[in-house]
């Protein structure tokens, strides 16, 4: 199970897995996690304490980030018309896994 929180105030997404993913495994995770019909992903980068997987909903980009250090996943959009999609976006997220 995953829950989500769409936090106004960070314009932000939380992201609360029942089980975190571990470091070397989010890009598998995140691109199982985010195959929708209306999601389309773009890009991923691995830093070392961070990764991001860059992807597209509503013709908008999107960032799916995970922190290793702090255990924390969150999405985040880019850009002013992308963050007033995002209670949108988890609307869709949360009928999507139901």
């Amino acid at each position: 199970m995953i829950d989500f929180q769409f936090d106004n105030k960070h314009n932000a997404i939380i992201i609360s897995p029942t089980e975190m993913p571990n470091d070397e495994d989010f890009e598998l995770w995140a691109n199982l996690f985010l195959h929708f019909p209306l999601i389309t992903i773009t890009e991923f980068e691995a830093g070392a304490d961070r990764h991001q997987l860059r992807f597209n909903y509503e013709q908008h980009n999107f960032n799916l980030n995970f922190e290793h250090y702090s255990n924390s996943v969150w999405i985040n959009g880019e850009g002013a018309e992308a963050e007033h999609l995002l209670a949108a976006l988890t609307h869709y997220l949360i009928t999507q896994l139901q």
